[in-house]
């Protein structure tokens, strides 16, 4: 242990003060340290701000460990007369101390402290003993003391006075008395055993009231301080006539105990003096000599019957023990001192007191097993078994209590889960061993911080959603909605849409995310035709740290729209040319004309066609199938039916509003290609076609026929050739008739899942010799075409043609007709 002197108080103890001090000071210094305990020794008064001590030395911390360990001081009441200076680690005064106000009359005047640090935590005590310096000057209860005293007097007669009192202790309280003049009385000072003093004066020569009757003595009291103080009094002594005994107590001391909080007018005790003289010389009256306002207030003695009552309350918390002085005076003046002494039982009547020292309001839900959530202090003011404290706590929670000594530590328990629960009302119950016992409590709010220990989920395991083809950009799809049972900023949620490729093309270009509230949005106007589904991954990510997050998958479905109109793949529609398809006039009822194919990129319903027969120049003489477009006759063919027909197919799908297209088909009625070319040579005449178009027509036509007729002779003359080189033309006059080629049945095919008709035409020309040994057949197709019918694959077969055209500037006719 150290003591420290502050210099300036030091300079104003006197000389054998402060060789006592020093003596202590050695005395402590040869005790060996104890663990976390430090003394200091200061004057009282010291000015605000003034050092004390310096923790770092004195107890071997380190400054560093002061600021990370918080540290700071605890009285454990609400009175701090120093505070700690972290950045310096000195103690210094925060406000004066009166020594006499802290501790009245006290030998050892001393308080102590806790200096506290936090991780871990650590208790160092601290005592700061307060050494009295002079600074009060003795003074009596009154100015004046008035005396009556009988000139009957002997020498040697006491007459107690009353003491002058001084709140300083040791060398500097009252030390002596002098009494001027001193003709006929001398003072006798007596120690008590509580050593505090009383003097009494003694009469050395007789009183003669006849020569003196009235004497004034000043009565002077001086402390041991240095410099000295004093303080006087004035003695007036009224000399009466002759009483020649004096009252006498029965006891030198009087004893008695009371327990503390007695009720009012309780009798304590009785005191008695005995006085020889008769009359009024004999009456004794009862007082208590030097009483103050403090005991007044508390106890009461009868003058007369000299009973000792309680008028106030006792407390043992603030006084274990009294001691009246007392006097018993006759009427004469003469008088008998005693005292009374009273010892003060205790009982339990102060609750525990519960002083939080430290308090952590919130832990994180992580916190290990032990971590300290507070330290509390508690104390009773009781003695004995009624101040020794048991604290507890509801043992539904998972928190504990450590104790040591007077000071209990809360501990985590078991392991915490803020999502379990988030906040404790942790009532902690201080109970004495008294009888009855008294016990008090303390509730503290602790809430459980959140830690990110849970990731966000989803409310599904997965999502479809389904959106409308031809959609407007920024149109909302879907609401993603995930949950996360942590709070705050660990609970804040953000929708990230995870980069991918959906057709080669990133994601990000078809689907937009609202990071904070999950919805979905389409970027683009989608089309069946091109997309018809497609997989999103949208990861949940919290913001805790580190982050933590769930995924889930989108299917989007793109719903068909009837935004497509039918197709028409055969026949196909040319601007340059008319297309005839050829009936003969011997077709039966329901012969097959031709087949309308039709294709419509949407699907389903919006996908599912009927055909109608919209225009015809005979509508009794052809029907069109509503399913599969097939064109063919209603009735048998007649003469009368006009060679040339025109039908207009409509096309219509099965959507709403319904989509269609409409497709001309031209039949030829004619047995004959001659026939067909002459009556379709008519064409150049209606309004379709332009004047000029006839002479075209024409031309093309002779120019075709010329070299057709030029390629037979040339082949005949070939064919009489080898005839004749082989010998085996017998019977010819050299000229090959042409013969015309008779027209054979068309070959009609329907193949392929469409129903699509294919239609092979051939044009041929036979020619053949007498002998009818050999025949040859040449086939020389004009032009061939090639229908798609749908993306599926299907098609339709190639067909072989023989066109015969008449050209002109306006139209080119095609007509197909079996050879």
């Amino acid at each position: 242990m150290k003591d420290y002197l502050l210099s300036n108080k030091w300079r104003m103890l006197p000389g054998t003060m402060k060789w006592q001090v020093r003596l202590v000071i050695i005395c402590l210094l040869c005790v060996e340290s104890v663990f976390g305990q430090v003394r200091y020794s200061i004057p009282e008064e010291m000015t605000k701000g003034s050092v004390v001590g310096n923790v770092v030395q004195d107890l071997g911390l380190d400054m560093k460990r002061l600021t990370s360990g918080r540290a700071r001081v605890f009285t454990g009441d609400n009175r701090e007369y120093i505070e700690l200076n972290i950045e310096k680690g000195n103690l210094v005064m925060r406000e004066r101390i009166d020594r006499e106000q802290l501790c009245g009359k006290k030998t050892t005047c001393t308080f102590a402290f806790q200096i506290i640090l936090d991780n871990p935590i650590e208790l160092y005590r601290v005592t700061v003993e307060i050494i009295d310096i002079n600074d009060n000057a003795p003074s009596f209860p009154t100015d004046r003391i008035q005396l009556e005293i009988s000139e009957s007097a002997l020498p040697g007669a006491r007459f107690v006075l009353e003491s002058a009192v001084d709140p300083d202790v040791g060398i500097n309280t009252l030390q002596s008395y002098t009494l001027k003049p001193t003709d006929h009385f001398v003072l006798k000072v007596h120690s008590q055993p509580d050593g505090s003093k009383y003097v009494e004066m003694v009469l050395e020569k007789q009183l003669d009231r006849e020569s003196q009757e009235d004497i004034s003595l000043l009565l002077t009291a001086i402390d041991g301080g240095d410099p000295q103080m004093s303080g006087t009094v004035t003695i007036h002594i009224t000399v009466l006539d002759a009483n020649d005994n004096a009252p006498v107590f029965t006891q030198s001391v009087y004893k008695a105990s009371v327990k503390e909080n007695v009720p009012k007018d309780t009798l304590i005790t009785t005191v008695s003096a005995l006085d020889a003289d008769k009359g009024a010389n004999g009456q004794v009256t009862y007082y208590v000599s030097h009483l103050n306002d403090a005991l007044s207030n508390v106890f009461k003695l009868d003058p007369v019957s000299g009973e000792l009552t309680i008028v106030g309350e006792i407390d043992y918390e603030n006084d274990q023990n009294y001691q009246l002085n007392i006097q018993a005076k006759d009427h004469g003046g003469l008088a008998d001192s005693s005292k009374i002494i009273i010892e003060v039982i205790d009982v339990n009547d102060n609750y525990p007191v519960l002083t939080l020292m430290s308090f952590s309001n919130s832990i994180p839900e992580s916190a290990l097993l032990g971590t300290v959530v507070a330290m509390i202090n508690v104390q009773d003011q009781d003695s004995g078994s009624n101040a020794i404290v048991h604290c507890t706590i509801d043992n539904n929670t998972p928190f504990k209590l450590e104790s040591a000594n007077t000071f209990y530590s809360l501990l985590t328990d078991s392991i915490l889960d803020r999502e379990t629960k988030s906040e404790y009302n942790i009532t902690i119950t201080a109970t004495d061993e008294g009888v009855p016992p008294l016990s008090s409590n303390m509730t503290l709010l602790l809430k459980i911080s959140d830690v990110n220990d849970n990731a966000p989920v989803f409310e599904k395991q997965s999502y479809m959603t389904y959106i409308t083809e031809n959609n407007t950009p920024g149109i909302s799809i879907l609401t993603l909605k995930a949950s996360d049972a942590d709070w705050n900023q660990n609970a804040r949620i953000s929708y990230i849409l995870q980069e991918t490729n959906v057709n080669g093309v990133s994601v990000s270009s078809y689907i937009s995310i609202s990071s904070d509230s999950g919805v979905i949005h389409a970027v683009r106007s989608f089309d069946y035709e091109q997309i018809k589904s497609f997989q999103i991954h949208v990861k949940a990510q919290d913001g805790g740290s580190p982050p933590l997050s769930s995924n889930v998958t989108v299917t989007v479905s793109i719903q068909d729209q009837n935004d497509n109109s039918p197709q028409i793949l055969y026949p196909v529609q040319s601007g340059v040319s008319l297309v005839a398809e050829m009936v003969a006039r011997s077709a039966d009822v329901g012969y097959l004309v031709t087949k309308v194919v039709a294709v419509d990129a949407d699907s389903g319903q919006n996908a599912w066609l009927s055909y109608k027969l919209l225009k015809a120049t005979d509508r009794a003489l052809f029907e069109v199938g509503s399913q599969n477009g097939e064109i063919r006759t209603s009735r048998q063919v007649s003469d009368k039916d006009a060679v040339k027909q025109r039908l207009v197919v409509v096309v219509e799908d099965n959507g709403q509003p319904s989509r269609s297209a409409t497709v001309n088909v031209n039949v030829a009625v004619a047995d004959s290609f001659p026939e067909v070319l002459s009556e379709f040579s008519d064409f150049t005449h209606d309004k379709d076609y332009n004047d000029s178009l006839t002479f075209y027509l024409v031309l093309s036509l002779a120019v075709v026929s010329f070299l057709f007729i030029v390629s037979v002779i040339v082949l005949v003359s070939v064919k009489v050739y080898r005839w004749r080189q082989s010998r085996l033309f017998y019977k010819s006059n050299g000229n090959l008739p042409v013969i015309p080629s008779a027209y054979c049945p068309p070959r009609y095919a329907d193949v392929g899942a469409t129903g699509t008709l294919q239609h092979v035409y051939n044009y041929e020309v036979c020619m053949t010799t007498d002998s009818g040994k050999s025949e040859y057949r040449y086939i020389r197709p004009v032009s061939q075409n090639l229908v798609n019918v749908d993306s599926s694959g299907a098609e339709t077969m190639p067909h072989a043609e023989k066109t015969t055209t008449v050209e002109n500037t306006d139209s080119v006719l095609q007509v197909r007709s079996p050879v």
